[in-house]
């Protein structure tokens, strides 16, 4: 009995729920993390490698990220174990099949993420009526479509450049995971004036020191093909893009990409995480010993989930934008201010505002975290 708490501590989860169909081949899970602040709101996950133990650690960065941005909602996450790329029906049929297994569970609000997109939303939207990051047409805001996450991520990487003494205009960088996350970043990035040298998706790694025209790779993967198909650079393996010397190295892919054996291998001055838990603790510590400024991942891309709640509270795409932009920059520079002035982690300054906002709610509840 011991083994179905191993994950738990004093702030959650709440919940873990397996949902397996063998009719259509689902096997998903859920993790409501915490909901003293609300309704947790968390991506939909879909890969062929999802663990309940990832899950539940995307579901607690969920109910960090919300309560440093301020948002009443709580924290949770879902994940399908499937390829993200298989046939549209056979993915249709899966998600809205696991959906509908959790249609009782109210205390969750399903949005997009890795594997998932706004057509996903729509899709769960139709069955239970509880998701955000829908198409247009259904009077959503399209999470990935405009670049949420990118956008906010981007103002983080602005607020952060005054704390290690870095210009932008003038910033080389590396994006590792050519997403919905890092192609947005990307081209806010070179619009302020940087240079984005190297980048990478899941067939490689593109690199070239007098830079790489990012109208030509949006216009790739647009098409449905990789980084790798773009022809005026080197190519490498994807590992290899932790190697390229940079100013700024964003991880805008899968969790636990760096960890304690590659984490001296990174070469950068700042690293901003696009990605849910992409570098581990260890990890984190070798980085701040180096001298590298690292912004946690809960605080750099909260665009997205801050855009996902303006839109359930019925607000329009400028109003998310702005939201976005003053909760990003005022939580980064807090953040970096209490980090530099404690000379503690950023991720330690971080973890101790949220859980602060976190704890403060829970004692209002008479459960605590539900």
């Amino acid at each position: 009995m011991n083994d179905v708490f191993t994950l738990a501590d004093d702030l959650g989860p709440l919940k873990v729920i397996h949902v397996h169909e063998p009719g259509i081949g689902l096997k998903g899970v859920l993790v409501v993390d915490n909901v003293a602040r609300g309704p947790s709101i968390g991506g939909l996950r879909m890969a062929v490698d999802v663990t309940t133990e990832e899950c539940a650690r995307l579901a607690r960065a969920m109910t960090l990220k919300n309560a440093a941005a301020g948002l009443s909602h709580g924290g949770g996450k879902s994940v399908l174990i499937g390829d993200p790329k298989m046939p549209k029906a056979q993915k249709e049929t899966l998600i809205r099949g696991f959906c509908c297994a959790l249609r009782e569970v109210e205390q969750y609000i399903f949005g997009p993420d890795m594997g998932t997109d706004e057509e996903c939303m729509a899709w769960v939207k139709d069955e239970i009526d509880r998701a955000v990051g829908l198409p247009r047409e259904l009077g959503g805001i399209p999470l990935d479509e405009i670049g949420a996450t990118g956008y906010g991520l981007f103002h983080a990487v602005d607020v952060a450049q005054d704390f290690c003494e870095l210009d932008i205009n003038s910033a080389r960088f590396a994006v590792q995971g050519f997403g919905a996350v890092g192609k947005h970043a990307s081209k806010l990035l070179c619009a302020a004036g940087a240079t984005a040298i190297a980048v990478s998706d899941s067939r490689g790694t593109i690199y070239n020191p007098d830079g790489l025209d990012i109208e030509r790779l949006l216009a790739l993967k647009a098409a449905g093909k990789s980084v790798t198909d773009y022809d005026d650079a080197e190519h490498r393996d994807g590992d290899a893009i932790i190697d390229i010397e940079c100013d700024i190295w964003i991880p805008a892919a899968r969790p636990d990409v760096i960890h304690e054996g590659n984490v001296n291998r990174l070469n950068t001055r700042l690293v901003v995480q696009g990605a849910n838990i992409p570098i581990t603790d260890a990890a984190e510590k070798t980085l701040h010993e180096k001298g590298i400024l690292n912004v946690p991942d809960f605080i750099a891309n909260a665009g997205g989930v801050i855009c996902a709640a303006a839109e359930y509270q019925g607000a329009g795409e400028a109003a998310a934008f702005d939201a976005i932009k003053e909760k990003l920059r005022r939580n980064t520079r807090e953040v970096l201010e209490s980090a530099q002035r404690e000379q503690i982690l950023p991720r330690d300054a971080a973890l101790a505002m949220a859980r602060r906002r976190v704890e403060q709610a829970m004692r209002h509840r008479r459960w605590h975290i539900f």
